[in-house]
């Protein structure tokens, strides 16, 4: 019997452990969506990978590159590199290009930190630092 309960303590762990590696992919592929939307400018994308609370950021966002042309460069990669409290913070390589009037522009996503959390479910982005 003691045999039996340890047997279905481990699988319980183990299963407990799959499911959290899962949940730190889906903030850096949530990361990764938001900023194809920013690049795309898909304001329904954005909105959906964004917390209540930052939606109005993101709109900000979206709206200061509104007559700039943007393209991504370099490969967006995202990974998580830690967690504060209900938050999982992410790092990503990658930059978005840009040009006004002919004047090139880039951001480097590497100096950006996002702040992502899961609500009711689903990772979203709900700030930067």
């Amino acid at each position: 019997m003691k045999n039996k309960f340890l047997f279905l303590f481990f699988i319980i762990t183990l299963t407990l452990s799959a499911c959290g590696a899962g949940d730190s992919a889906g903030a850096s592929q949530t990361v990764e969506g938001y900023i194809t939307a920013l690049a795309s400018k898909d304001e329904a994308s954005l909105i959906s990978n964004s917390c209540a609370a930052w939606e109005e950021s993101a709109l900000l966002e979206l709206d200061s590159l509104e007559l700039v042309e943007v393209s991504l460069a370099d490969g967006v990669a995202c990974q998580e590199v830690g967690n504060e409290g209900d938050t999982t913070l992410v790092n990503c390589t990658g930059k978005l290009q840009m040009s006004y009037g002919g004047e090139p522009q880039e951001l480097d996503f590497s100096k950006i930190t996002y702040e992502v959390v899961n609500e009711n479910g689903n990772w979203l982005v709900c700030g930067t630092r």
